[in-house]
C-alpha cells in the first residue's frame, strides 16, 4: 500500500520535499503541511513501516529517542513551554509521529486539550510556507545535528 507516508519519504530521498528539515538515523523530520501551531513538526521513518510494532527493539529505541530529540528541539528553539507527541497511523496507515509544540499564548481551552481540539479552519489557517519557515527550519536541523553529537 502507498500512502501519503510512503509518498512523503520518497520525497526526501529524492529531495524534493520541501518540509524535510534534516535527515536522522530513524527517518526525515518534516514540519507539518500547517502550522497552526508554530513548529508542528513530523517523524517520518525510513523505511516506511506500517506501526512502531514493526519496529526492531533498536529500530524503536532509535525512532523514539529521535522524536523526543525533535521536542528537545522544539523546546529550545520556539518559546513552546510543552511538547504534545502523537502517534495514530488511524488515517495513514503507515508509522509516523507528530511532535507539537504547545505555547501559553494559545486559548486556554484550546491548550488543555490535545492539538486536534483546533477547527478545521484554524488548522488550517496557516499553511506551510518555506520562505517563512526556513529560518526555523535551520535551527531545528542544526539543533538535533547538536544534540545527536
Amino acid at each position: 500500500m502507498t500512502t501519503l507516508i510512503h509518498r512523503r519519504v520518497e520525497a526526501a530521498r529524492a529531495e524534493t520535499n520541501p518540509t524535510v528539515v534534516c535527515r536522522v538515523s530513524s527517518g526525515w523530520i518534516v514540519l507539518g503541511d500547517v502550522q497552526f501551531l508554530r513548529g508542528y513538526s513530523l517523524l517520518l521513518p525510513d523505511p516506511v513501516v506500517p506501526d512502531l510494532n514493526a519496529l526492531t527493539r533498536q529500530g524503536r529505541i532509535a525512532y523514539l529517542y529521535e522524536m523526543t530529540l525533535l521536542g528537545d528541539a522544539l523546546l529550545e528553539v520556539t518559546d513552546a513551554y510543552r511538547i504534545n507527541y502523537d502517534i495514530l497511523g488511524n488515517t495513514e496507515q503507515a508509522l509516523h509521529a507528530h511532535v507539537c509544540p504547545r505555547y501559553l499564548t494559545e486559548p486556554e481551552d484550546l491548550r488543555r486539550g490535545p492539538p486536534w481540539a483546533y477547527s478545521k479552519r484554524q488548522i488550517n489557517q496557516i499553511p506551510f510556507d518555506y520562505t517563512r519557515d526556513k529560518a526555523l527550519m535551520d535551527q531545528l536541523a542544526e539543533t538535533v545535528r547538536r544534540r545527536l553529537e
